[in-house]
């Protein structure tokens, strides 16, 4: 029996990465430990020994400074995780704080820890840190937001009242998929910054330029298979016509 083959890229929430806009490929590059790997030749069977298990924080799997916090031959214990069918909570969602000092505020999210079903609000939560503490000097007081558990931390919060409330993943008459107060009953749509990335804002607002492929010529057939070569195709492009004789060859 072939056990499944691991792919680390599970390990990842997709909202975690998503503001991110980095590809799979290079966070999978980031973040696996391999310590052997059968050789290419002569051909065994593929048998990969890496690491497998990770302890998730406030660095994200791409960073440098996660990867010092795994270093080799150190094994951290599993993080316990409730799992979630449903993602719920999304960027610029509007949350009431429902424990801690800040209980009863509320905040727009601003960093999503789906590996560990966190999420950060924007200037709520937050503790004091002093930066560059040294034996001679104090450091600078700075504020830091730390993670707050969705599940029991955090409340969403219904746009109709501003007030916090469950909420069910329902369908529309459409069959679009939406979120619904369970208090009132109206639809808490997802906010416009979920879509937005490190490297551009929203897709709708982006202004085409003179370098950028149209619509209509990704929408237009550009290839038609032939039964020719490749040097083939390009000769009848171009108008080539061979009309030379090759010699005859020997074999002896």
């Amino acid at each position: 029996m072939r056990l499944p083959k691991f792919d680390i890229m599970k390990l990842i929430g997709e909202h975690s990465k998503r503001y991110a806009n980095l590809p799979d490929s290079f966070i999978k590059r980031k973040m696996e430990r391999i310590y052997w790997k059968t050789p290419g030749f002569p051909k065994y069977l593929p048998r990969t020994i890496q690491r497998k298990k990770f302890r998730f924080g406030l660095h994200r799997p791409w960073t440098n400074e996660f990867r010092l916090e795994h270093p080799d031959g150190i094994i951290h214990p599993t993080n316990h995780v409730e799992p979630i069918k449903e993602w719920s909570f999304f960027r610029g969602d509007r949350v009431e704080i429902l424990v801690g000092p800040d209980k009863g505020k509320q905040g727009y999210v601003k960093v999503i820890y789906q590996e560990r079903n966190w999420v950060i609000v924007e200037g709520l939560n937050t503790v004091l840190e002093y930066m560059g503490k040294t034996k001679t000097y104090p450091g600078v007081p700075m504020r830091k937001e730390m993670p707050l558990l969705v599940t029991e931390d955090i409340q969403l919060v219904d746009p109709a009242d501003l007030k916090p409330t469950n909420i069910e993943w329902r369908y529309t008459e459409d069959g679009e998929k939406v979120r619904v107060s369970l208090r009132t009953g109206r639809i808490i749509p997802i906010p416009p910054s979920h879509d937005e990335t490190v490297d551009y804002k929203q897709p709708m607002t982006y202004v085409e330029g003179d370098k950028d492929t149209k619509k209509a010529d990704v929408e237009k057939i550009t290839f038609q298979p032939k039964l020719k070569t490749f040097e083939m195709d390009i000769m009848d492009t171009m108008g080539i016509k061979e009309d030379r004789v090759r010699k005859p060859t020997y074999w002896y």
